[in-house]
């Protein structure tokens, strides 16, 4: 597969690629223009506490073709493990970058996930960011499993050259694992609540906010009934294993 000059790291029993944003596109660039197929997925403090509780979630992560780091904390956790990682390239930012690639380069998206209404909103919103791309097709992400197929099928008639997957975890990551053989594109991301902050239904923090870690927190205000467990009680866990894990290292 094309990936030139790659650089890849272990932690937490995830292959990661601490590369740029700029270097990220360079490579989805490259390999659109050759024909070949990359999925891509980010992993953030969030997703490593489910890769622990998950051995086919991680089988599936180590499965993509790219792995970016979408948290600061896990830039941290890679810092403090001695690794030499530039920032966070977070799924928003990189699906933006991907779309203005796609404009200039005259490359199809399909867009599968979140509610309809979001979905019309973010679709919409997308057209008047970007009036000269694309969008080939888009389906929300309330499916049950023997849709699937004809899901795929949907994409694959619309002949897109990129798919971004608005599904929660890990049913995004298991839907790619499943298909991504069958399915005739040459770019696959997972871009998590990407579609619900287009349709503005999601805000995403300051910018300062964000560069210091607290993305999650703002988040976590928006929604603090549900994100509770996943963030309080998660990044608890996340600290467990950043210990554990830094030990390893320590050994090696």
């Amino acid at each position: 597969m094309f990936i030139p000059d790659m650089k890849e790291i272990t932690a937490f029993g995830v292959r990661i690629n601490p590369l740029s944003i700029s270097e990220f596109v360079e490579i989805i660039e490259g390999g659109i223009k050759k024909n070949v197929q990359i999925v891509q997925s980010g992993v953030n403090a969030s997703s490593i506490v489910e890769i622990k509780q998950n051995h086919e979630l991680l089988q599936a992560y180590n499965n993509c073709d790219l792995i970016n780091i979408d948290g600061m904390s896990l830039v941290w956790a890679l810092r403090i493990f001695g690794y030499k990682v530039p920032s966070r390239v977070a799924c928003p930012d990189l699906a933006d970058m991907v779309l203005k690639l796609s404009e200039l380069n005259h490359f199809n998206v399909f867009m599968l996930g979140t509610g309809k209404e979001q979905l019309q909103s973010a679709v919409k919103n997308i057209i008047n960011k970007y009036p000269n791309l694309k969008i080939s097709g888009f389906r929300d992400g309330f499916f049950k499993e023997d849709e699937e197929p004809g899901i795929v099928e949907l994409i694959n008639t619309s002949k897109p050259h990129i798919l971004f997957l608005g599904l929660p975890s890990p049913k995004k990551e298991f839907f790619v694992e499943k298909y991504k053989t069958q399915l005739k594109v040459n770019y696959i991301l997972g871009v998590g609540g990407y579609f619900d902050i287009l349709a503005g239904t999601i805000k995403r923090a300051p910018v300062w906010m964000q560069k210091i870690g607290l993305e999650w927190f703002y988040r976590f205000l928006q929604e603090p009934k549900r994100l509770f467990r996943r963030y309080f009680v998660g990044n608890m866990i996340f600290l467990r294993l950043v210990i554990l894990e830094r030990k390893f290292h320590n050994k090696i």
